[in-house]
């Protein structure tokens, strides 16, 4: 289990650094733009309400990821604090090994099977975090951001809320400050000399931070889409986990059921990585996939997704698979023993 030293939070400070760094330029503006040159106080309250009002809503989600455990197994919490104890941390699992096939005998990731580390059962698509030293369900990816915590089935939805209130409030700072830019040069004379220094530096900090936070939260749409984690997308080789038995075959090497990652000539490699890119498991449509992780089933439910994403639904073992799924696994199967006859 990872002990949490003062360091590890350094990058959490940043992050919240970085949000709370415009407010003292923003308030400049509105008090010299809005105010003094243009008398315009509602306006300028009308854009501090917008503005605060994203900044609690990004908090509001951080928070959430920051207290909330992100997907107990359970019994994780005892298996893993016993089995921590007596082993060293670097026999904890990678962020890449992760990613990677499970070696020869490994049945750790499976549907359905054992951990090895946490001796304890692993639910569907959970994933052993060497970091945290513990399993975590539906396990996207663990995040050294936001106090080195992982995000999983019970914060993925918050944590796509803060990215996307971030994105949000950074571009609308960027708008808004664009406006001031433009009018000062329009009007030289009528504006302070330093309002326009502040938002100039805003609109360009507004333009850096909604490109990054922005690209990011994009590429969590595209995953919450097609209904996919990001170890998940990663990696093409965790498909060889879920290929039915392959059938046997005299005139192949007979790999083994499932197929290893190291037994693969570089014609199977390239049949995995061009089937990862249409073989969706867990894909039952847009909708249905943007339900599992914002869905509600009380009347008010989506004023509690709006105020801080919560968790995703159900219980994070078990989840419909793509009808298709079956079909085109077993016609990965039948190409990898077809490509082995060729080696």
């Amino acid at each position: 289990m990872l002990r949490r030293r003062w360091y590890h939070f350094l990058p959490l400070g940043l992050a919240i650094a970085m949000i709370l760094a415009p407010h003292p330029s923003l308030i400049v503006i509105f008090v010299n733009y809005y105010y003094r040159v243009h008398d315009a106080p509602l306006r300028g309250f009308a854009h501090i309400f917008i503005v605060y009002t994203l900044t609690f809503l990004a908090f509001s989600s951080l928070l959430v990821v920051l207290a909330r455990d992100p997907g107990p197994v359970t019994g994780d919490k005892a298996h893993g604090e016993e089995a921590a104890g007596g082993r060293n941390n670097e026999e904890g699992e990678s962020f890449l090994e992760a990613l990677l096939a499970p070696p020869d005998g490994e049945e750790a990731h499976g549907l359905g099977k054992w951990c090895k580390k946490c001796a304890a059962p692993k639910p569907e698509r959970a994933h052993h975090c060497g970091t945290c030293g513990r399993c975590v369900l539906r396990m996207d990816h663990h995040c050294m951001w936001l106090g080195h915590k992982c995000i999983g089935h019970r914060t993925h939805a918050s944590f796509v809320h803060f990215l996307f209130c971030v994105t949000a409030l950074a571009a609308y700072v960027a708008i808004l400050c664009s406006t001031v830019v433009s009018w000062a040069f329009m009007h030289p004379l009528a504006i302070d000399e330093t309002t326009p220094i502040h938002a100039i530096s805003l609109a360009l900090y507004g333009v850096v931070i909604g490109m990054v936070i922005g690209s990011f939260l994009g590429y969590h749409v595209y995953l919450i889409t097609t209904n996919q984690t990001t170890l998940e997308s990663l990696s093409p080789f965790w498909l060889l986990r879920h290929i039915p038995p392959l059938p046997d075959n005299a005139d192949s090497r007979k790999l083994s059921n499932p197929p290893l990652e190291h037994e693969l000539s570089f014609e199977q490699r390239m049949l995995v990585r061009d089937a990862h890119r249409y073989i969706r498991l867990y894909d039952v449509g847009w909708r249905k996939n943007w339900a599992q992780v914002f869905g509600w089933s009380k009347p008010w439910g989506w004023v509690y997704r709006l105020a801080i994403g919560g968790g995703c639904t159900g219980d994070g073992r078990n989840f419909p698979r793509n009808p298709r799924s079956d079909e085109m696994l077993s016609r990965l199967a039948a190409g990898l023993v077809s490509a082995d006859k060729n080696r």
